[in-house]
Order: structure tokens, then C-alpha cells, then sequence
């Protein structure tokens, strides 16, 4: 384990902590873009789940790219957070994806499976606008109990039942620019 970095944002400073550096990411998103691509997908529509999963999916794509796979792209906006750090049990569509799912092969991208009210809300919305098939890839998923029954088909990593931040996770709205996984393991003012 490497020593906390200390990270100034805005008038306070915090010590993070890396759990997965930004090298294992890679490695990991390589793996899961080539088990991606053998899973045959054609005319296959990414869609990511905003805001904590636009680097996350963005890496992904490159690398399903370098997989052999040219899936078009699209975007979802849900919150069930609203800046807080625990999710308030409803999830609102902010943004909805402008593509038509209709008889698509959909890959939902999200930064991190816990509750699972997100994921299964996005999985299901898009069975429900004829989808042919659905699936899920996620960068974390943390061991806790779910409030919907929903399981990754692809993950990343298992995540500790913490609290984590960057590579687009945050708080409120901080920290998102991390090229790591880490979790604040102090803050002070500056």
C-alpha cells in the first residue's frame, strides 16, 4: 500500500488513499474490453450511465475500439445521490439516451454497483423500450446487500465497502478528475 496523496480541492485538502491505481484500471479495462468482444454483439449501443461513469466508459470504448468492436454511443443521466453519499432511494432520469434501443444490443456502463437501484432502474427502462438484449459493466462492485436484485455481467473490480472517489466517482462533484481509485482517508483545511 503507498502512502495517502495529498490532494488540495478548493479551500480544503484531503489525504487519499489509492485502492487501484490508474495502471490496474487499464490493465482491467483491457481484460473486460476483450471478454466484451468475444461475447458477439452486433449493432451494439454503449450507453453511460452519467456522471460518475464518463472516464470509466470512455476508456472502455477506446478499448472495445482496439477489441475490434465500433459500438455507437449514447448517455444517461440518473440520480439517486443528489450530493449526498447516500443514495436517497429514488432515481430520476436528468438526461435521457437519443438513441432508439429498439432491437439493439445494449451495454450499460456505470462507475460502481452497490444498491443496485441505478443499474436495474437503466437495465430495465431499456428492456422496456425493446432492447433486444441488455447487459451491465461495471468498474466497482462493492459486496453489500442490494435494494434490486441485479447482478454485473462484466466488472471491473470488487471494491471495498467504502466510500471511494476518482476516476469520475466524487464528492460532491470533487475528485472526479483522479487518474486512481482511492478514498479519503483525512481532510483539513488548506
Amino acid at each position: 500500500m503507498t502512502e495517502p496523496i495529498r490532494i488540495q480541492a478548493g479551500d480544503e485538502a484531503h489525504e487519499i488513499a489509492v485502492i487501484y491505481s490508474a495502471e490496474e484500471i487499464a490493465a482491467r479495462i483491457g481484460a473486460l474490453a476483450e471478454s466484451i468482444a468475444a461475447a458477439e454483439m452486433d449493432n451494439l449501443l454503449v450507453v453511460a450511465i452519467l456522471k460518475g461513469s464518463f472516464i470509466f466508459a470512455a476508456d472502455l470504448i477506446r478499448a472495445l475500439h482496439g477489441a475490434g468492436l465500433s459500438p455507437e454511443v449514447d448517455f444517461i443521466s440518473l440520480a439517486s445521490y443528489r450530493g449526498g453519499t447516500r443514495s436517497s432511494g429514488r432515481v430520476e432520469i436528468l438526461r435521457d439516451v437519443e438513441s432508439d434501443v429498439a432491437g439493439r444490443n445494449v451495454l450499460l456502463v456505470d462507475d460502481i454497483l452497490e444498491s443496485g437501484r441505478t443499474l436495474a432502474f437503466a437495465k430495465d427502462l431499456m428492456a422496456a423500450r425493446g432492447a433486444r438484449r441488455v447487459q451491465t459493466c461495471v468498474l466497482l462492485d462493492k459486496p453489500v446487500p442490494r435494494a434490486a436484485e441485479i447482478a454485473a455481467d462484466y466488472r471491473g473490480f470488487e471494491c471495498p465497502n467504502l466510500f471511494v472517489v476518482g476516476y469520475g466517482m466524487d464528492i460532491a462533484n470533487r475528485y472526479r478528475d483522479l487518474p486512481f481509485v482511492g478514498r479519503v482517508v483525512s481532510s483539513g483545511d488548506a
